[in-house]
């Protein structure tokens, strides 16, 4: 059931995003994630890449919350404290990590209160000495329960309007956390997450935490998004989350989950119409796993969540979301038949000819179908060469064993992995290609060890959308 939203407050600001196309003087905005047209009527004022929008009226509030809704624009929080904020951080040993954290968090005269949850250690004194050292209010459990379930132990002492949850692996500063926190000036959004980087633990990062720096799990891009399934950014991890506390009273984690429990919180806060919203221009930094098999094994044990989260919410958690259309097209070139190069061309024929149709009314029309097209075939292969290469590699090297096509297919993605990857400098190319490689292999190995246990492979079956009523994508203000 979908909670009531409220209106944007007089003064919240919007900017158009770097990244959105602009057509027709400023009346038509094409980007997003899933990419999305936005055609603006009167009296709604035309906009242009990077412009910022004040809500001042009913009209203003509307183009707003239509901007935001598309991710064609990224609020402004109006500067200054929206109400106060307690730090949960759930810990089990590791008392240097913590008394690292607390140093940012409990500066005298600026710090924020953290209640420390101590998860069974199997030294409490040092937690303990640490806890008090630095002012916080300390909880300790008898048994271990895992994260989700000493979050919620920290969240049952939170009197404040809003608390962050931070992992103690975690470096980020007081500051950093209230500035996220003026996101809640809009009314309708209930948790929001900082960029979380990696941070080499050792002087001299060895290679594989040279890769994990590069490409954390938990960093989600410099792009700031509304979060949502089946986007550039669709889920968020509780290594650093804010989350409004009367968003919890119907529930916070799942107590008994050790995985997915983060993605399954913000999905059930989306689900009951509220907003989520990631901001890169506050970073959190996260340790690097200190060897090599602490840095495979949380990959896969990521990829071994997928199940549950799957059969918890659906199609949401699918490997991929095509276009039926498209789908096919690719399904054809892959089948990789003399008539496989004509099929793939006639089904993006297919897609401009409905584009065409369905986009607003604009003198470019023709043009800005042409590109969208284009984007529709880009976004079917990357998304192919995923399936091939990460969610579905264990069928795919099976397939290998005894298929001359199965195998051409993985060298063509592979290429095309490259080609997606151009912007990575020459020279560390090789060392990337590889680090995915293995990334990938964790990753699947861990979903499909979960779809195993689960007894079901829903976790494996991409999205096909559109398949029963097609609509045009244009929302208007």
């Amino acid at each position: 059931m979908k909670e009531s939203r409220g209106a944007l407050p007089a003064g919240f600001r919007v900017r158009v995003g770097a990244d959105v196309r602009v057509h027709d003087g400023g009346r038509t905005l094409v980007g997003g994630s899933p990419l999305r047209v936005l055609r603006l009527r009167e009296p709604a004022p035309a906009l242009a890449r990077g412009d910022v929008l004040e809500v001042a009226d009913r009209t203003s509030g509307l183009v707003a919350e239509r901007l935001l809704a598309a991710n064609l624009a990224a609020p402004e929080p109006p500067p200054g404290p929206v109400g106060e904020l307690t730090v949960v951080v759930p810990i089990r040993d590791r008392a240097d990590r913590l008394d690292r954290l607390l140093a940012g968090l409990c500066q005298e005269g600026q710090g924020l209160p953290v209640v420390v949850v101590d998860d069974a250690s199997r030294d409490p004194a040092a937690v303990a000495s640490v806890a008090a050292r630095h002012g916080a209010r300390l909880v300790a459990l008898s048994a271990n329960v895992g994260p989700a379930g000493a979050r919620n132990a920290g969240i049952a002492q939170v009197r404040t309007p809003y608390v962050a949850f931070v992992d103690s692996d975690v470096v980020v500063a007081a500051d950093t956390l209230r500035g996220l926190a003026r996101h809640f000036a809009d009314p309708n959004v209930a948790a929001v997450g900082p960029r979380v980087r990696g941070m080499a633990v050792n002087g001299r990062p060895r290679r594989f935490e040279r890769w994990d720096v590069d490409g954390l799990s938990l960093d989600l891009g410099a792009t700031p998004a509304l979060v949502r399934p089946w986007s550039r950014v669709g889920w968020l991890p509780s290594a650093c989350l804010l989350v409004r506390l009367a968003d919890l009273e119907d529930g916070a984690f799942e107590a008994d989950r050790r995985v997915g429990e983060d993605v399954d919180l913000v999905w059930r806060l989306i689900r009951r119409g509220r907003q989520v919203r990631y901001d890169p221009a506050h970073v959190a930094e996260h340790d690097s796993r200190g060897t090599w098999s602490t840095w495979l094994g949380r990959k896969a044990f990521y990829g071994s969540g997928g199940a549950w989260l799957a059969q918890r919410h659906g199609d949401w958690m699918a490997p991929a979301v095509l276009s039926p259309v498209p789908a096919l097209g690719a399904l054809a070139v892959v089948w990789q038949r003399p008539w496989s190069i004509p099929g793939g061309l006639a089904a993006l024929a297919l897609v401009r000819l409905r584009l065409g149709r369905t986009l607003p009314d604009t003198p470019d029309r023709a043009r800005l179908a042409s590109a969208l097209t284009a984007e529709v075939g880009v976004s079917t292969l990357r998304q192919g060469a995923h399936l091939l290469l990460r969610h579905w590699w264990p069928g795919t090297a099976a397939a290998c064993l005894v298929s001359r096509r199965a195998r051409r297919a993985v060298a063509a993605a592979m290429v095309w992995d490259l080609l997606d990857h151009r912007d990575v400098p020459v020279v560390r190319a090789p060392e990337a290609f590889v680090a995915r490689r293995l990334d990938d292999l964790a990753y699947g190995a861990g979903l499909w060890w979960g779809a195993l246990r689960a007894g079901s492979v829903r976790v494996l079956v991409p999205k096909v959308t559109g398949a029963r009523r097609p609509r045009a994508p244009r929302p208007e203000a």
